[in-house]
């Protein structure tokens, strides 16, 4: 796979994005920088050998200043490891081969990862119990199953398993649809005009009209007027 020369424009998305699939390193470099052009080679190659499961990124410091001041460059070449958005690992100078190969050998999924990972995109229960089995609060094994357990009508066990990590979008999805059940196939608006009387003194009518919000999703065009509602009642 070839680096991915990275701007301003496009650094969320190609990395800090890109590093929540996979890891990246971000290779910062300038064309006057001797070091760089021995070392740039190197990273390429060895990356290149991990088939796509390492990304190199390449920052050209004289046209992206501002990337420069945000990873506080001292000096380059500087090489930075990015997993889920962060920096993990890092080094400034020309490293030989053989330092470049441990350190990326050091960001590739262990066998017990990929075991994992198989198991979750194998996507069936058993599949997902055993990769829980491995790794208990992995949140994308917890997501499927949870979603396979409200299709199965065990709302009840989804509500338990989601527990276990922090609460986010993509659990909260879940949780809304574990506790709503199965809804009517409408546009939710009588209920949820049903649900404004109550929703002050009952935590129970509260709960489920914030659920049917988040089954909704922010792309409906009423959930804003909903929140809004619901916010002058409470308030």
């Amino acid at each position: 796979m070839p680096a991915i020369d990275i701007t301003d424009a496009n650094f969320e998305e190609e990395v800090l994005a890109k590093s929540k699939e996979v890891p990246v390193v971000v290779d910062l470099w300038a064309e006057w920088c001797g070091p760089c052009k021995t070392l740039g080679p190197i990273l390429e190659k060895v990356i290149d050998a991990t088939g796509g499961k390492v990304v190199l990124a390449k920052v050209d410091v004289d046209a992206n200043p501002g990337l420069s001041q945000a990873f506080k460059v001292q000096s380059i070449p500087a090489v930075y490891a990015m997993k889920d958005g962060a920096v993990v690992d890092g080094f400034m100078g020309a490293y030989p081969e053989s330092a470049v190969q441990d350190f990326v050998d050091k960001l590739l999924p262990s066998e017990a990862e990929v075991a994992v990972s198989e198991l979750i995109e194998a996507g069936d229960e058993a599949s997902l119990r055993m990769a829980l089995g491995t790794e208990p609060s992995n949140e994308d094994a917890i997501v499927k199953l949870g979603e396979l357990l409200v299709a199965d009508g065990r709302g009840d066990e989804a509500l338990e398993l989601l527990g276990r990590i922090p609460e986010s979008e993509r659990t909260r999805k879940v949780a809304a649809s574990a506790r709503v059940g199965e809804t009517p196939d409408d546009d939710h608006d009588a209920t949820l005009n049903a649900l404004l009387d109550r929703v002050k003194d009952d935590d129970e009518a509260r709960q489920q009209f914030v659920d049917l919000l988040e089954l909704m999703g922010p792309d409906d065009p009423r959930t804003a007027d909903y929140r809004k509602q619901l916010t002058r009642r409470l308030f």
